[in-house]
């Protein structure tokens, strides 16, 4: 068997659970930059806040409601995220992280277990010790383990947060019940198809043909399809190393100096080296874009990206920022008001298995250099120590003028209890 455990509207639990006052009252969390809504309480969903509305398009309804707006707090959110975790941990030995708020139990050997109340248990534990709600599917596959928790979600007085699909007759009920675009895996696109053919449960999708399915949606589909009739066929996966690290922004106004998107640039390319470094690895290419706002059209557009074959690996940020830069250069035209920009680093080598060159490899002297400056930015903040190609005075923000306190992170943040 197979569990699922969500985190019910985790970053909107996650204000609420140092703002008790919060519960009960509609929240919503806006996206970088304060654009949009990427999360909202129960309180706020049934006041028809969809996900992804801009922010400004409904702040005369925050208004009129009292919806409590936040900016995201992805720090508060990533610790809460780690205590939660760590509490699923002690439930079983074999766990995937599947996202910031979700994961799954694999629960081999438990079959002398009421799963109900191991359930239960999970649910109270990771409450009374985070504070964050959570939602549990139990199922013999990871595709219906997603679904059991969907009726969880759905029907928590009716399940008290726990729904197990442990007989035939409750997988093809819950089937019927679960529409064809909900089904974990199944895209836009393919629902769109699906539905065209008459598709619009998760059972009908079960009862198509094999070969119709590989044909239109590959083997990962056929792979879904056999989840969903109960036959194990996805299984629990390792965590990886990414195979490509990206750090964009938006800017909080437009550029037009060349200085202005150099120091930009070269502040993304040092943060994807320092990313590259945990988790030991070097880039072989990277890729620099820029463009202006899309959405001003009274305004000249320009985008452009380049992809670099760098002369060796490295995850230096002395020499991914020259590089960045000098791709930077070839892109880069006047006489545009530039509204983001990116660093993407790719086509990884582990870092200790790097082939060195005839005439030119990385200098081997940044290796402890970096040790040094990822130990001092760890032990007194990021971003304290820079390169020279960075704003010294600058700090990287974002617009978040609705940030909470980080209150596990941040010595000056935690809250005080007056007794």
């Amino acid at each position: 068997m197979f569990a699922l455990v969500d985190c019910n509207n985790f970053y909107a639990s996650c204000e609420r659970v140092f703002r008790p006052d919060l519960i009960g009252k509609p929240v919503v969390v806006l996206s970088n930059n304060d654009g949009c809504v990427i999360a909202r309480s129960n309180e706020a969903k049934a006041l028809n806040i969809p996900m992804g509305a801009p922010a400004f398009e409904y702040q005369a309804l925050f208004d009129e409601h009292n919806v409590q707006v936040f900016s995201a707090n992805f720090a508060l959110y990533g610790d809460m995220s780690h205590r939660v975790m760590s509490v699923l941990g002690e439930y079983s030995p074999d766990m995937e992280i599947y996202s910031i708020d979700e994961a799954f139990l694999k629960l081999t050997g438990f079959e002398r277990y009421d799963l109900q109340e191991y359930g239960g248990r999970m649910r109270s534990k990771v409450l009374k010790w985070t504070g964050i709600p959570i939602s549990i599917g139990i199922a013999p596959t990871k595709a219906l383990a997603k679904a059991a928790n969907r009726i969880a979600k759905k029907f928590p007085q009716r399940t008290g947060g726990v729904y197990i699909i442990d007989s035939e007759e409750k997988r093809i009920k819950v089937l019927k019940w679960l529409k064809v675009e909900d089904v974990w895996g199944i895209g836009r696109q393919h629902s769109k198809r699906l539905n065209g053919i008459g598709v619009k449960t998760a059972y009908d999708f079960t009862q198509l043909d094999e070969v119709w399915v590989k044909k239109h949606l590959t083997i990962v589909g056929l792979r879904l399809k056999r989840d969903l009739q109960g036959i194990p066929t996805i299984e629990l996966e390792d965590v990886q190393p990414k195979k490509n690290i990206a750090t964009t922004r938006s800017f909080e106004k437009n550029y037009t100096g060349f200085d202005q998107l150099q120091e930009r640039v070269s502040t993304f390319a040092a943060s994807c080296a320092e990313k590259l470094r945990r988790q030991h690895s070097r880039c072989n290419s990277l890729m620099v874009f820029i463009h202006t706002n899309g959405h001003r059209k009274d305004l000249p557009q320009y985008s452009r990206n380049i992809v670099v074959k760098l002369p060796f690996p490295t995850n230096s940020s002395i020499e991914l920022s020259k590089f960045a830069i000098q791709a930077l250069k070839r892109i880069f035209k006047s006489g545009y008001r530039y509204k983001k920009a990116g660093v993407i680093v790719q086509d990884f080598t582990p870092e200790n298995a790097t082939q060195l060159t005839f005439f030119e490899n990385s200098d081997s002297r940044h290796v402890p250099l970096m040790q040094v400056m990822d130990r001092l930015n760890t032990a007194y903040g990021q971003q304290k120590i820079r390169l020279g190609s960075q704003d010294t005075k600058r700090i990287w923000k974002m617009k978040q003028e609705r940030l909470s306190p980080r209150y596990t992170t941040k010595l000056s943040d935690i809250i005080t209890i007056h007794l």
